[in-house]
């Protein structure tokens, strides 16, 4: 046997679905305080949403998505501009509260306080109780960074 042969010969399978291999690294969980945000003035770079593509985000948005695993509420928000009364908006706040039994409301307001869209969302390991943005001329950030 050639020596590839033999180390893929004694090359460990893969983990059956479900169980975990011994070897496979736990994953932390993901966290996210308030402090953190606060420290988010402007932004050095803008990111492009991967599917909608007219829509842009901060720095800051980018460090939510990233710390609380959340990639998922950048989505919903720039997938919502689709929707015509949150389109109709050119200012819009959007404000995700996180119920104790970790269901959650997402909503959009027009920035008078009076919501334009909601969502209930079932489940959510979201770190924050609560988390506002801004979305503005295509660009969601952080009320810090407005």
């Amino acid at each position: 046997m050639t020596a590839s042969l033999l180390a893929s010969a004694f090359a460990p399978s893969p983990p059956q679905w479900g169980k975990q291999n011994k070897r496979s690294k736990i994953m932390t969980q993901k966290t996210l305080t308030k402090a953190e945000l606060s420290q988010f003035t402007g932004t050095e770079h803008w990111y492009r949403h991967s599917i909608a593509r007219n829509v842009l985000y901060t720095d800051g948005a980018k460090h939510v998505a990233e710390s609380a695993g959340a990639y998922w509420l950048l989505d919903e928000i720039a997938f919502a501009q689709s929707i015509r009364a949150v389109k109709a908006e050119s200012f819009q706040v959007w404000k995700l509260k996180v119920s104790p039994n970790h269901s959650a409301t997402l909503a959009c307001e027009d920035g008078n306080s009076q919501i334009v869209f909601s969502k209930g969302i079932e489940f959510t390991d979201f770190p924050l109780d609560e988390i506002a943005f801004y979305f503005t001329d295509n660009v969601l950030m952080l009320p810090s960074e407005y």
